[in-house]
């Protein structure tokens, strides 16, 4: 099969993580480690995943002129990802995150500083008009500058380019953004602060939904961690649960990997509830790997992990 076209507008960040016994309280210092650095950010994540689940990346992020946008350039050629759309900011340093997980849980805590992707200007956008007009689907999120992201979108409007936004991290949406939004991808979280209601279970997720569809975005996808994803669109409503894991370490980009993981089924032609599972999929795998870029699942991982877990998960 052709691998379908995604543009990917996001950040790129380096991860900077260490594991810890117990999350620290307010000004408790924890001992740590092993220590590791990597590339991380929500931008380079969700393209690396959708990337190695088989889709033809377009990856437009902006980096600082230091050491540490060697990472992310070298990150993205490990893995044979272009680098045509990656530019450089002269003044402003590559983002960084501070990472802690939680040994047994796999649960975090994050600090990020998003540095140069604050700054991708509207004529580095418009250089990427035609990579987007080429794509079956636009892929962005929140942690870039918003006129970057804005931009993007109405590029790909103009040419009836699917639009996928993940609003995180959380920050308030205009209005008119949602009318533009094919499907909207917050985490329970997300969408409890966005819409004012408060997600404790499947009916929560579904009120929630209903808002976001109501303000015009046309199908909804709201992720609820180990509880698998709520779907609201005209084609499918209702709950598409995890696969069961027992193995789980550290649940760092789970999100970001759901995101790459769907936007490529999406890509490809598959069912709103299909792209839910495979996206499960890809977030599955990866919650059992330490790291965010690194742990994302190739699609023969993907492809041989459905093969052993998919009914089991669609009779759940």
């Amino acid at each position: 099969m052709k691998k379908p076209k995604i543009t990917v507008l996001g950040s790129f960040v380096v991860d900077l993580m260490s594991r810890t016994p117990h999350l620290p309280a307010r000004g408790e210092t924890v001992f740590g480690g092993p220590f590791k650095l990597g590339p991380g950010g929500k931008g380079s994540n969700q393209g690396v995943a959708a990337h190695k689940a088989g889709a033809d990346v377009t990856m437009v992020t902006k980096l600082g002129r230091d050491d540490f946008a060697q990472i992310a350039l070298n990150s993205f050629k490990s893995v044979g990802m272009r680098t045509d759309y990656i530019f450089f900011d002269n003044e402003h340093e590559t983002g960084a995150a501070l990472i802690m997980v939680e040994n047994g849980t796999g649960e975090n805590e994050i600090v990020v500083s998003i540095g140069a992707c604050n700054y991708i200007t509207d004529d580095e956008v418009e250089s990427v008009r035609e990579e987007i007009r080429n794509s079956k689907l636009l892929l962005t999120q929140l942690e870039t500058n918003l006129s970057a992201v804005y931009k993007a979108i109405d590029i790909a409007n103009e040419y009836g380019v699917m639009v996928v936004l993940n609003t995180a991290p959380v920050q308030p949406v205009p209005e008119q953004i949602y009318k533009k939004v094919d499907v909207l991808t917050p985490n329970e979280t997300e969408a409890s602060i966005l819409s004012g209601i408060e997600i404790k279970d499947i009916e929560g997720a579904k009120k929630a939904a209903e808002y976001f569809v109501e303000k015009g975005v046309k199908s909804v996808v709201i992720t609820l961690g180990s509880n698998g994803v709520y779907v609201k669109s005209p084609e499918f409503e209702g709950h598409v649960p995890a696969f069961a894991l027992d193995n789980v370490i550290d649940t760092t980009g789970a999100g970001d990997a759901f995101n790459g993981g769907f936007a490529t089924a999406l890509a490809e032609g598959k069912s709103i509830k299909e792209a839910a599972i495979f996206g499960n999929a890809v977030a599955g795998i990866s919650v059992t790997r330490i790291g965010t870029a690194p742990a994302m699942p190739w699609r023969e991982e993907v492809e041989e992990f459905l093969k052993k877990h998919f009914y089991e998960g669609d009779k759940k």
